[in-house]
């Protein structure tokens, strides 16, 4: 039986100058698995721990699974961060949008993730950017928050370079690598993106 969620066609499809993004499919297994094994060392730090019993091909359905019921509810967004080369696709990371609120609130929360021999290449500035008009305009949202560990450079530069702007200090934020960890708040608002998009026009 094929269920809904493992349908090869995409439900959300985003292209940049050099990324493409979508929801994860049961064949991106092999490189999802590869790269993430590749890059265990320099993720390691940055994201909460986890070990190769993770990256199971039964972890990675139920992940797409969840990923295509999130999507259809509006909650949360887990795309997968790619190089287009012809009919074929080559995986770079990952960015999620996640916990949508609506309401009075109108935000999501950005997180992302790079494959190590990728970072540094500025795919991750590209990816966000790429993200910012379907976060405003086809969700209609009001604001993207984003955090990221005190000595995380990378990820204050690919937050700056798309008008993100530092907000505030959260103590013992999110467990990373199995410890509470301090993370720096930024956010991006409808206003700020706007007026960006306004001057990029001018010029």
């Amino acid at each position: 039986m094929l269920w809904p969620w493992s349908s090869p066609q995409s439900l959300i499809s985003l292209r940049g100058a050099r990324v493409s993004l979508r929801l994860p499919q049961l064949s991106d297994y092999d490189q999802w698995y590869q790269l993430r094994m590749a890059s265990r060392d320099f993720l390691r730090p940055f994201e909460p721990r986890w070990t190769e019993a993770d990256l199971a091909r039964r972890v990675f359905v139920q992940r797409v699974r969840r990923a295509r019921i999130e999507a259809e509810e509006g909650t949360d967004y887990s795309l997968f961060i790619f190089l287009p080369e012809g009919r074929r696709e080559t995986l770079v990371g990952g960015l999620t949008l996640s916990n949508v609120r609506r309401r009075a609130a109108q935000f999501v929360n950005l997180g992302y993730w790079m494959g190590q021999q990728y970072a540094g290449r500025g795919l991750m500035s590209e990816a966000v950017s790429v993200c910012l008009p379907f976060t405003f305009e086809t969700l209609d949202l009001h604001r993207i928050h984003a955090a990221f560990l005190p000595g995380n450079m990378a990820s204050r530069r690919v937050l700056e370079k798309n008008g993100f702007v530092e907000e505030g200090f959260a103590e013992n934020y999110l467990q990373i690598n199995g410890r509470w960890e301090d993370h720096v708040l930024f956010a991006l608002t409808r206003e700020r993106y706007e007026r960006a998009r306004f001057n990029a026009l001018l010029v």
